[in-house]
């Protein structure tokens, strides 16, 4: 006999875990007991969901008895505890951290490239990528599996909600510090007048950083590393070619990249807008004769990957160059997580 599976919501009131709850209120009804789970500091928290009030737990083992699907999105730490502790009260767990992606036992899935993944999960888990990788990967899956992707080379230009409520917490107080002031002719102005950076290496408000992430080896960063990997993975492309830098600028939620593809074979513009015209996940929004394509101001609070600057390459025929706009906290990050779950609650359908 069917059922509505229960569901738990761990990290839900961080920043991505409200996006979750406003996404779980406005897409199908398609599980019984909506749990959330948080920290001992926000148990007791009353949050809507669904037009419900509910009251956040605190996380235990005991906060997953009865929870049939659980999707994460808490620090790396946190999932690499509690995720397989979920798991061993009956769970499966939904990952929004970075702490199992490049498990070989534990999928990395992108609804509209790789649905099917979710059944081969022999942890039990099944996670979601970055959201700078999910801001190019869904036309990334469409355009390769039309001409067959060789190779990659990706500018990112990323929000500060990325980093959680400190961000933009951060960067509003900067534009307040520098609003009404005359800065940028001399060096060093900027430092001048902002003395809190916080999270960012450097001032970020009237700048930009090219650094998103920690170091990690040869001088990368941990952002870039994610892009690298976690295409190779969710493409099924372990050799892909992938040359990118990360940067921070001071937008407050939406990642934009610019994307230089290389195919097997030859692609052309209109070949290339038609068929991300007509795939799931996308908007095309190109039409620079007119002014138009897509900016994180318009992409804000939206689901799909926006494209714009759609061109084929001046010097390769077989080589597409593209900019993408994707609101991170919603198909970066909870909007696919949401859409993942859904795939596994219809298991219980059946």
């Amino acid at each position: 006999m069917s059922k509505k599976p229960s569901l738990a919501v761990v990290g839900a009131t961080g920043a991505v875990g409200t996006v979750m709850l406003d996404i779980l209120s406005k897409r199908p009804n398609v599980y019984g007991e909506i749990r959330l789970i948080a920290s001992e500091r926000s148990a007791g928290k009353k949050l809507m969901c669904r037009g419900e009030e509910l009251t956040v737990v605190a996380i235990s083992p005991e906060a997953f008895d009865g929870i049939d699907i659980a999707m994460f999105d808490t620090p790396d730490e946190t999932a690499g505890e509690w995720a397989p502790i979920a798991v061993s009260r009956g769970a499966v767990v939904v990952d929004n951290s970075t702490f199992f992606r490049m498990d070989d036992q534990v999928p990395l899935v992108v609804v509209e490239i790789n649905p099917e993944a979710i059944k081969d999960r022999p942890k039990g888990i099944i996670s979601n990528p970055n959201c700078t990788t999910m801001t190019m990967i869904v036309a990334m899956g469409a355009l390769h599996k039309a001409y067959g992707l060789k190779e990659i080379f990706v500018s990112s230009y990323q929000a500060v909600s990325g980093m959680g409520v400190t961000g933009p917490e951060t960067l509003r107080s900067q534009i307040s510090a520098v609003a009404g002031t005359h800065l940028g002719e001399q060096p060093g102005d900027l430092r001048t007048v902002i003395k809190d950076f916080g999270a960012f290496p450097a001032p970020l408000a009237l700048n930009v950083i090219p650094w998103a992430g920690s170091l990690k080896a040869d001088g990368y960063s941990s952002e870039e590393t994610k892009v690298r990997f976690e295409s190779r993975k969710i493409l099924g492309l372990p050799n892909l070619k992938v040359a990118v830098t990360c940067v921070r600028v001071p937008v407050i939620t939406t990642h934009s990249l610019s994307v230089h593809a290389v195919f097997d074979t030859e692609v052309t513009r209109e070949a290339a807008q038609a068929l991300l015209k007509s795939s799931a996940g996308i908007e095309l929004l190109d039409d620079p004769e007119n002014g138009i394509w897509p900016t994180p101001a318009d992409v804000v609070n939206t689901d799909p990957t926006w494209v714009g600057r759609v061109r084929r390459s001046f010097d390769d025929d077989h080589a597409l160059d593209l900019f993408m706009c994707g609101d991170n906290l919603r198909k970066g990050a909870a909007l696919n997580t949401a859409q993942i779950a859904e795939l596994v609650a219809a298991e219980f359908s059946k």
